[in-house]
């Protein structure tokens, strides 16, 4: 198995994989310099006089929520695009036997499915800011908020909605098959919808790690990838679901 997995990532060698490779790079280059605290940074002239930390800082008008949805789909490129890899491997292997296959029309509707998301989460985040329970970086104000989206995202990791859509991602060959006939725009949606179901409720975590805590996304992400893998997802769904009870009990416990 993972002479197989070795050899595929060599494959990855095509145009199209370098773009997107480059794509994940970027979106992961520019939430690091979002991150970066003003008194860390090199230079003013380096970074553009704190350009990219004000980019990350949500202020009550049009802009603000402008930049909310610049950074939220940051994060969805970031960290939602490594976990569709083996699908679009798949997909890539099929268009070798079957007409009619376009991989940028399949990524970009995923990537529109999770443009979408970005939206409706920045507009979460707009709300919740204008509530109070969220500070100017999208970190929690609240001990209620905070256990309640770690109860709610535990529970969901039992969720049926989320094992059946665990299950498609785990099976690319199978879920590509049944819908190859919609085309590959209809088939990226399809898989966005899918990957969107598995992993809304991990990235509105972001609202308890920190919108702007790199090491949140990191670990999210591994997380993620981790869930879509059938040899291991198996193993982490259910776990990761009783960590989060106990991250939202330790959450209260600490306030009383």
């Amino acid at each position: 198995m993972k002479a197989i997995v070795a050899e595929r990532i060599r494959s990855m060698t095509g145009g199209h994989w370098i773009l997107l490779f480059v794509l994940i790079l970027g979106a992961w280059s520019a939430l690091f310099l979002m991150a970066i605290p003003a008194e860390m940074r090199v230079a003013d002239a380096v970074y553009g006089a704190d350009f990219w930390r004000d980019l990350c800082t949500l202020t009550p008008d049009v802009a603000g929520f402008g930049r909310m949805v610049f950074m939220w789909a940051l994060m969805s490129a970031a960290m939602m695009a490594p976990t569709a890899l083996p699908a679009l491997a798949t997909y890539e292997d099929l268009s070798h036997t079957a007409p009619g296959t376009r991989f940028g029309a399949l990524l970009g509707g995923y990537l529109l499915v999770w443009l979408g998301f970005s939206v409706l989460a920045a507009g979460m985040q707009f709300a919740l800011f204008s509530a109070g329970l969220l500070g100017g970086f999208g970190d929690s104000r609240s001990v209620l908020l905070s256990a309640g989206l770690l109860i709610g995202t535990g529970t969901y990791q039992f969720s049926a909605i989320k094992a059946a859509c665990l299950s498609k991602c785990r099976q690319p060959l199978t879920f590509f098959i049944q819908h190859w006939d919609e085309g590959p725009l209809r088939n990226g949606v399809r898989l966005g919808l899918v990957c969107l179901g598995c992993c809304w409720a991990l990235m509105l975590l972001a609202f308890v790690g920190g919108v702007t805590n790199l090491a949140f996304m990191g670990l999210a992400t591994v997380i993620m990838v981790l869930e879509k893998l059938p040899d291991i997802g198996r193993h982490v769904t259910r776990p990761l679901g009783y960590c989060l009870f106990a991250w939202a009990g330790w959450t209260i416990w600490m306030t009383i």
